[in-house]
């Protein structure tokens, strides 16, 4: 059985991951390796395509392979998506989860909340999000991800 303990480590691990990527921005070859290792270790692409939907996407909203997430997240010459900037490169300094609540059954969780990105300046953009966990080999991967702005009523 899937345990509150485990979401949050896999919340605190991805977002301290976030910020990795972001602080090894100016070494490419480091912060791709790293990327790559971040999408390998956090999400379940080894076992299919996954539910992402990132924040900042326009022209292409889903992002259902490793190789599309991680141009979201590092953008870069090579990136599959064009519109992409690298939202993890910004760079952030923390992310802190603020879980609205949690569905866990014995070998899958679902998460849902805000999120909260702080930027160099220290301003705290919040974001929300869905996580789906799937327990794979003792450890959680995200096979469902979706962040989004809050509404704004004047748009």
């Amino acid at each position: 059985m899937i345990t509150k303990e485990q979401i949050f480590e896999a919340q605190n691990n991805w977002g301290n991951g976030v910020v990795k990527i972001g602080k090894l921005k100016d070494n490419r070859a480091e912060c791709e390796k790293f990327a790559n290792q971040f999408l390998d270790t956090n999400y379940a692409f080894a076992i299919g395509p996954i539910l992402f939907k990132p924040t900042k996407c326009n022209i292409e909203q889903f992002r259902p392979t490793k190789s599309a997430a991680l141009s979201y997240f590092i953008a870069g010459d090579d990136r599959a998506c064009q519109e992409d900037k690298g939202f993890a490169i910004q760079p952030w300094t923390k992310v802190r989860f603020d879980n609205s609540n949690l569905i866990i059954e014995k070998s899958r969780a679902l998460a849902m909340g805000n999120y909260y990105f702080t930027d160099t300046n220290g301003n705290e953009v919040k974001v929300e999000y869905t996580f789906g966990y799937k327990l794979i080999d003792g450890v959680l991967k995200i096979d469902l991800h979706h962040s989004s702005f809050p509404y704004d009523p004047n748009l």
